[in-house]
């Protein structure tokens, strides 16, 4: 029996994480799950265990730091063990750095609040289960994670932040037996640019980027799951994030028109 915890499993790539997880194994899976949307949450439950598996919803909002002990105290107090927690969890924003008025930059926090305080709060609730299991640790992160995007000053942010606190924290935890594995989705076919903030901190409505090119959220999943099984240090999902992670370091300004060229007209700086 294996226990795992995945936020932000109401829909997108967490969602699809738990239906594979559940596929794959069955009677031998217990899964929690943790979003805000509780009938979405109920809908995903209901699908693993039509595939054999046993879940927990727990109604978690990651950016409240007692909700996140809640959660993992919870998951232990009900299954026993915790094996594996999938920071997944997170809100995307699409606006101009200089769109943004003084009044409205509070919702920057709030982004960081999820982005990076929610996995921070659950992973420090969960590192002595985890330790307890020698289990594995998964952080969604984002190719804004490793090269910063024209457009997502707030959540290239939040995922450079992300993206550093794991990499520490890797380190510190090879003596451990806890891996560590980052993931760094691109464009993925889900609503989470459409839900994400704009200028005023409020729902976009529409995504910034062009998305004809989208990885299947199944695509995603799979890639995870399987760096996540593998105790993978990091997932990068496409050959455009890989190409442009190492041309960053040679040629930066390329790199930098490249970022640009993903993003729709309409939302480009002028």
């Amino acid at each position: 029996m294996q226990v795992i915890l995945i936020t932000g499993a109401s829909d997108g790539i967490g969602a699809e994480i738990a239906r594979q997880l559940a596929r794959q194994h069955g009677a031998d899976l217990r899964l929690v799950l943790a979003a805000r949307n509780v009938q979405a949450l109920d809908a995903v439950a209901a699908q693993c265990e039509s595939l054999g598996s046993r879940t927990l919803v727990v109604p978690t909002d990651v950016s409240v730091p007692a909700q996140c002990q809640q959660l993992v105290t919870t998951a232990v107090a009900h299954f026993g063990q915790l094996d594996a927690l999938i920071n997944n969890a997170g809100v995307s924003a699409q606006a101009l750095f200089s769109d943004v008025k003084t009044e409205d930059l509070a919702w920057y926090e709030d982004l960081m609040r999820i982005n990076l305080w929610g996995s921070v709060w659950c992973t420090h609730a969960a590192l002595p289960h985890l330790k307890a299991t020698r289990g594995r640790l998964v952080a969604v992160s984002s190719l804004a994670g490793l090269v910063g995007v024209p457009g997502r000053t707030a959540y290239s942010a939040s995922k450079f932040a992300m993206t550093g606190f794991f990499e520490a924290l890797r380190a510190e935890l090879v003596v451990s037996g806890v891996s560590v594995t980052t993931a760094y989705p691109g464009v993925v076919a889900t609503q989470i640019r459409y839900r994400g903030w704009n200028a005023q901190g409020r729902p976009a409505g529409s995504s910034g980027l062009k998305e004809d090119k989208a990885m299947s959220v199944e695509a995603c999943a799979a890639l995870i799951v399987q760096g996540m099984h593998r105790r993978e240090r990091e997932v990068v999902m496409s050959a455009q994030g890989k190409i442009g992670r190492f041309l960053k370091l040679l040629a930066p300004g390329l790199v930098e028109k490249m970022a640009m060229a993903a993003l729709k007209d309409e939302v480009k700086p002028h």
